[in-house]
């Protein structure tokens, strides 16, 4: 069984342990985990990789919070209650995400890196070699970042 298919069987087992809990928004958002999933696999005709389900639960909580500033600037505070419920049940399926700190230091060595082969202080026309090389240390470290956190923070390094 591949690692996508282990976050497959454990939605599904954790569906079940809701639903005899009665917990209707953690069964409704574990449904949709496994929709996505399964939309997934159907869109690429395989069973999704381990990163490509990362990838898709990560769409979803950028949807939730995409959702949540609307329903802020919507003056609906319980769809926005509604949808951050909803982000916690997903995170528990994604590596734990790095805090700024630790992501500063990623970004430091990712800036480190790419001036030794430059030879030169990469400047902002050159954010995106010190982007790719901080996803890249992302996905070593097997953590994940929110890729707006990782922009306004790269762009603070080459700024100063």
């Amino acid at each position: 069984m591949s690692e996508a298919g282990a976050i497959e069987v454990i939605v599904n087992q954790q569906i079940t342990l809701a639903m005899k809990a009665h917990d209707a928004v953690r069964t409704t958002t574990l449904r949709l985990i496994k929709n996505a999933l399964k939309n997934k696999a159907i869109e690429k005709r395989e069973a999704p990789t381990q990163a490509e389900s990362e990838q898709v639960l990560a769409t979803m909580i950028k949807q939730r919070r995409d959702s949540i500033d609307q329903f802020t600037k919507g003056n609906r505070p319980e769809l926005a209650a509604k949808e951050a419920a909803e982000i916690v049940v997903i995170e528990e399926f994604l590596p734990k995400a790095l805090d700024e700190a630790g992501l500063a230091a990623l970004v430091a060595e990712a800036l480190a890196e790419v001036t030794a082969t430059a030879g030169k202080a990469p400047t902002q026309k050159e954010m995106g070699q010190v982007m790719k090389a901080v996803q890249g240390k992302l996905q070593t470290a097997g953590a994940r970042a929110e890729g707006r956190l990782v922009s306004e923070l790269v762009k603070k390094a080459l700024a100063g």
